[in-house]
């Protein structure tokens, strides 16, 4: 009967290990969806709220990395 028992309960800890390397297994798709969307949403909440602000911070990055190319570009072809 200890037999049995013994057999039973390795069974069981058999499918308990199996569903819950199942059940712990990350999905590798969705979390990079979930992010891809909470970006877009915060992005699209930016331009909605501080639409000013965001265009003269745009604008001024813009024009500073246009300067630092143009340094890098002149010490390239110099």
């Amino acid at each position: 009967m200890n037999h049995m028992w013994s057999v039973i309960c390795k069974r069981i800890n058999g499918i308990t290990a199996v569903i819950r390397q199942k059940a712990l297994k990350k999905e590798e798709g969705i979390d990079g969806i979930l992010v891809t969307v909470g970006l877009c949403i915060i992005a699209l909440l930016l331009c909605v709220v501080m639409k000013d602000s965001l265009t003269s911070f745009i604008e001024t990055l813009v024009e500073a990395m246009t300067l630092k190319a143009k340094t890098i570009l002149t010490g390239v072809a110099g």
